[in-house]
């Protein structure tokens, strides 16, 4: 008698590798390098690098020169790196210690195109001390319009993960205030020149080819008290609980190996779909993002049409799948909620092609016809009855 669920079923193997996987915002897979390092590491080096035996301290040696590569490839001191669970963790321990070290009535400028986990953690430790950003008719922060004398400190992202719309991060880091920066999408795409000049650097290994659940700070040299978790002393007190030895060396591995890639393919997805409206198309955008509005129907209807193509795209922020229309990046864009209903976000990986992205465009095209298909039937059937 057969018992349990059968997830090889339910839960198909997907190959990102082979598959036409259009949703690398959301997570990347497993780079080679990284899984590497990972698989080396589990063998090797699983045990705790706080234990006070030299075999520990053979983990921890390779703890900390994982640390030392990561600073090397910001340019930075090795002793402002911290490591974490990822940009969630990270973003809400930013704006706790903010909270708490900054002045009761100090106000914070804040992008209303930010990650979920960068506004609602804005919303919970300042409240109505919440200056929210203009942004310039391309859905980027305008830099022009922001008061700096009135702000104690800042948080803007880097690039936008719905639209791939860049941010003045560098000219905001230039202003010499405290500024937050949520990196997440920006680290393993784009150059990394100049980002340890921000306050607070935010970063996280699964959006650039390493493991989820795993990620790092830049904190700046004076937050010595900055501490996410109360507990033991690991991270220079910064985040108390053992690390994850495997997952740092995979991260660091990872992001050595991620360098940034063509624009062609993006823009010959969007060239072959005119009818497609492109959000933030009138600045610079991720290499590997396009946010489209639909013609028409909702995107949930383009997604599951397309999956069943092989081609796998999303409708916003992973984290607020299944919610049509609750795209806040479009909304603070000035989109209309029946446009938001409509968006599909299409993001590729470093092995995409052109030859991929045009492939979905002609499956977008048959999508299309599908779709219509479909509505001319229901109301001829409408029209039976």
């Amino acid at each position: 008698m057969h018992s349990g669920l059968d997830r090889s079923c339910v839960f198909p193997k997907l190959d990102p590798m082979k598959s036409h996987f259009f949703d690398y915002n959301a997570t990347t897979p497993l780079c080679p390098e990284a899984k590497a390092a990972w698989n080396a590491a589990v063998d090797d080096l699983w045990l705790n690098p706080s234990s006070p035996y030299r075999a520990a301290a053979r983990v921890h040696a390779h703890l900390e020169q994982a640390r030392e590569k990561l600073a090397a490839i910001f340019g930075i001191d090795p002793k402002r790196i911290a490591f974490n669970s990822g940009a969630t963790e990270g973003n809400n321990a930013v704006f706790a210690y903010l909270s708490a070290t900054l002045p009761e009535d100090a106000f914070i400028g804040v992008s209303p195109t930010e990650h979920p986990s960068v506004i609602e953690s804005a919303k919970c430790y300042f409240g109505d001390r919440i200056v929210w950003l203009e942004l310039d008719e391309s859905g980027a922060v305008a830099i022009e319009a922001i008061d700096f004398n009135g702000l104690a400190a800042l948080s803007v992202m880097a690039a936008n993960n719905e639209t791939g719309v860049l941010n003045p991060w560098q000219e905001i880091a230039a202003a010499g205030k405290l500024y937050h920066c949520d990196a997440s999408q920006w680290i393993g795409k784009m150059p990394l020149e100049g980002i340890g000049a921000c306050s607070y650097v935010v970063g996280c290994a699964h959006k650039f080819g390493g493991p989820p659940g795993m990620g790092f700070w830049i904190l700046p040299e004076a937050a010595g008290e900055f501490a996410c978790f109360a507990g033991g002393e690991q991270e220079s007190g910064h985040r108390a609980g053992t690390q994850n030895v495997a997952g740092i060396l995979a991260m660091v591995a990872a992001l050595e190996v991620a360098v940034p890639a063509s624009d062609a393919g993006r823009d010959a997805l969007v060239e072959a779909l005119p009818e497609f409206e492109l959000a933030g198309a009138r600045t610079n955008r991720l290499w590997n993002t396009a946010m489209m509005i639909a013609p028409k129907f909702s995107s949930m209807r383009w997604i599951r049409h397309l999956e069943k193509k092989g081609f796998l795209v999303s409708g916003g922020s992973a984290c607020s799948a299944g919610k049509e229309g609750a795209s806040h990046v479009l909304s603070a864009m000035g989109f209309t909620a029946e446009e938001m209903r409509r968006s599909l976000r299409i993001s590729s990986g470093w092995l995409t092609t052109v030859r991929d992205w045009l492939d979905l465009a002609a499956a977008v095209k048959e999508v299309h016809l599908e779709l219509k298909s479909e509505e001319a039937n229901s109301a001829s059937s409408v029209l039976s009855i």
